[in-house]
């Protein structure tokens, strides 16, 4: 399954693009502009899946640093402190990785 299966492809381009400059990601605008906000749970969990490369059941840190890649092969690489911040965010039991259920509330929160 592809990412724009589920999302807007328009709407992916805009939201990868809007965060393009570094250090500027902010994962609460981003999965809004990218609809994913409005989506159901269950495809926010496709989502989830299409991002967690490895088929581990947890997005760990180094997933995160190609987030915006898994939505778009033009995505920039997160910097550290960027993927930091969002893994703080999204990790809710402190164990280093988001898993389906921990992402599933980062997208509600944001």
């Amino acid at each position: 399954m592809a990412m724009t299966d589920l999302l807007n492809a328009e709407d992916i381009k805009k939201a990868v693009g809007a965060f393009s400059a570094a250090e500027s990601f902010n994962y609460k605008k981003f999965f809004e502009m990218v609809g994913l906000k409005k989506k159901s749970p269950e495809d926010v969990k496709k989502v989830f899946h299409i991002l967690d490369k490895d088929k581990s059941g947890f997005i760990e840190e180094e997933e995160l640093k190609f987030v915006l890649k898994g939505f778009t092969p033009e995505g920039r690489d997160l910097s550290d402190k960027e993927t930091k911040a969002l893994l703080a965010a999204g990790d809710k039991d402190g164990d280093g990785k988001i898993g389906a259920d921990e992402f599933a509330t980062l997208v509600a929160e944001s």
